[in-house]
């Protein structure tokens, strides 16, 4: 940890949408688009199933075809997602009779995350929730890899800092990345194709490939 508190770079996503229900369905499936470039397979049904909520709530309780915004953002150890809309009204948990046909949608948010809450924004409100993330070292590995692509990816001005990514920009900010590391190790008087001779086989002794 440094001298800031940050242990690694915060990712962050931002996917705009509006509440109606043709456009509910493309939010989960761009949440899960993100999530596994990210590398959090592990996390896709739960953040999709707590997006759909989060989202249906702007539909039932703003009104149909306002306009909000998803924000998704890793780091520290933690998935955060948030969903702004215009509207000031905070939700409460509420106490639902069996027969009760809506009012379970945050009680389904406390079960399924680490914890959630509200924030008053200058044009509204907020409503998150976070995921404790995976501690293993193949987790941390791909954190740290879509971390670097991403920064570089800013850097080379190939991605901008909120928008919505795509496998072919992260492959796209691989190879670059890859490419400047060969220069620059060239530079330094090392063998390139020794390095990278030596990354492949720590990959394949990680992975069990030969």
């Amino acid at each position: 940890m440094d001298a800031y508190g940050i242990r690694e770079p915060r990712l962050r996503s931002v996917l705009p949408f509006r509440a109606v229900p043709e456009e509910l369905g493309r939010l989960r499936s761009a949440v899960r688009e993100q999530l596994g470039l990210w590398g959090l397979t592990d996390l896709l049904n739960d953040a999709e199933l707590v997006t759909g909520e989060l989202a249906a709530n702007v539909y039932r309780h703003v009104g149909e075809g306002a306009t909000a915004s998803l924000v998704l953002m890793m780091g520290d150890g933690r998935l955060r997602l948030e969903v702004h809309d215009e509207c000031y009204a905070v939700p409460t948990l509420r106490h639902p009779a069996d027969r009760d046909e809506s009012g379970r949608g945050l009680r389904l948010l406390a079960a399924v995350t680490a914890g959630w809450g509200t924030l008053l924004t200058a044009s509204g409100k907020a409503v998150w929730c976070e995921f404790l993330l995976g501690t293993g070292e193949e987790c941390l590995r791909l954190r740290r890899a879509v971390s670097a692509l991403e920064t570089y990816g800013c850097l080379a001005g190939r991605l901008t800092p909120v928008g919505v990514r795509s496998l072919a920009a992260l492959e796209g900010s691989a190879t670059d990345l890859i490419t400047d590391l060969l220069h620059w190790l060239a530079k330094q008087g090392r063998d390139p194709d020794d390095v990278l001779n030596r990354a492949r086989t720590s990959h394949g002794e990680e992975t069990g490939v030969a």
